[in-house]
């Protein structure tokens, strides 16, 4: 296949769009020839993106929404499809890390942890799915996490509903990979190892002694750089990919083999 990368007339949705992952995704969606929807609950943070995006000579829109919440999805999804017409690749990167154990924490966190990570993922799904199904064609990448078959035993970083929420993410992703594939739709999942982003630059990368563990634990002896979960991203919603599905990529420096 020539140029088999190349994402030009498509258009991709990030949800999670206003900063770390899903931003860095978003642009480099548009460097590849895509025009993008940028999914958040900041529109400030969407817009100003969006203004970057459209430097490159790429559409971009920006849509507040709330992943968690189906009316506003639906919305949302709605206000693409009139924009842009079709939606053609989609990735499911909006998420959140609550920090605690299952004995730590009170309902309401477990239950925001379960709606953002996986209700949100089913939530955008079932209204993204129905117009890739129109056009018999399709790219969902969701992002789960080297999370979903690792824990922590230090108290500090326990992440039980992260845990829990990441490995659904995976199973869901099977799921539909199984039932979406006969209308030419390919679903399938990144799993990052550890990357400086909203999540995690106030805890993990303030940490010198995690680091330095992390470091001697991980085959690559250090943490992801800016920009590495971008490839497996734009394998997977390109025609590189056009015979994989229901896989998960880690892209953790080794974690998960070690």
């Amino acid at each position: 296949m020539e140029n088999c990368f190349d994402l030009e007339g498509k258009v991709a949705v990030v949800t999670g769009a206003s900063g770390g992952l899903g931003a860095d995704a978003a642009m480099a969606y548009a460097q590849n020839g895509a025009d993008v929807a940028l999914l958040a609950r900041r529109k400030d943070r969407l817009e100003a993106l969006a203004k970057e995006i459209e430097s490159t000579g790429r559409k971009a829109l920006a849509v507040q929404c709330d992943v968690a919440n189906e009316e506003s999805v639906e919305n949302a999804i709605e206000e693409v499809i009139n924009y842009f017409g079709k939606i053609d690749i989609l990735l499911n990167n909006a998420g959140v890390a609550i920090r605690g154990g299952v004995c730590d924490l009170c309902v309401e966190d477990w239950d925001k942890g379960m709606d953002v990570n996986v209700k949100g993922i089913y939530l955008v799904s079932k209204h993204v799915i129905p117009h890739m199904i129109e056009n018999n064609y399709g790219k969902i990448v969701n992002t789960s996490s080297i999370n979903s078959v690792a824990g922590d035993k230090n108290d500090v970083f326990i992440r039980h509903v992260y845990n829990a929420s990441k490995a659904a993410v995976r199973g869901l992703t099977m799921g539909m990979a199984c039932s979406y594939g006969k209308y030419g739709i390919t679903i399938n999942a990144v799993g990052p190892g550890l990357f400086e982003s909203e999540m995690t630059a106030d805890t993990l990368f303030k940490s010198d002694d995690f680091l330095e563990a992390y470091s001697r634990i991980v085959p690559l002896n250090r943490p992801a750089q800016k920009g590495e979960l971008n490839g497996p991203i734009l394998f997977l919603s390109s025609e590189a990919s056009s015979y994989v599905t229901g896989q998960t990529i880690f892209v953790d420096g080794g974690f998960s083999v070690v």
